[in-house]
């Protein structure tokens, strides 16, 4: 009976080894897998707003005119 104790006292701390190591290398990773994340986040985003943007500029934009009016004059300072 000692030797499963022994056993199951020996599983228990290689199964807590191993998770502080994983916490540990999870944790020195974040910052990556963070830019590697907001990276293609990035991307996809300037996609969709670059497929967007031509056809609410044409919607919005007026016509331009063909011709132009006559100067308009200055106002004189009174100084």
């Amino acid at each position: 009976m000692q030797k499963v104790f022994n056993l199951l006292g020996a599983a228990a701390f290689l199964m807590s080894g191993a998770m502080l190591v994983g916490t540990a290398v999870v944790y020195s990773r974040i910052p990556s897998i963070t830019k590697h994340y907001m990276g293609e986040l990035q991307t996809e985003l300037t996609k969709m707003v670059t497929d967007m943007v031509p056809g609410q500029i044409d919607d919005v934009m007026p016509e331009l005119p063909s011709a132009t009016g006559p100067a308009i004059e200055t106002p004189k300072l009174p100084f």
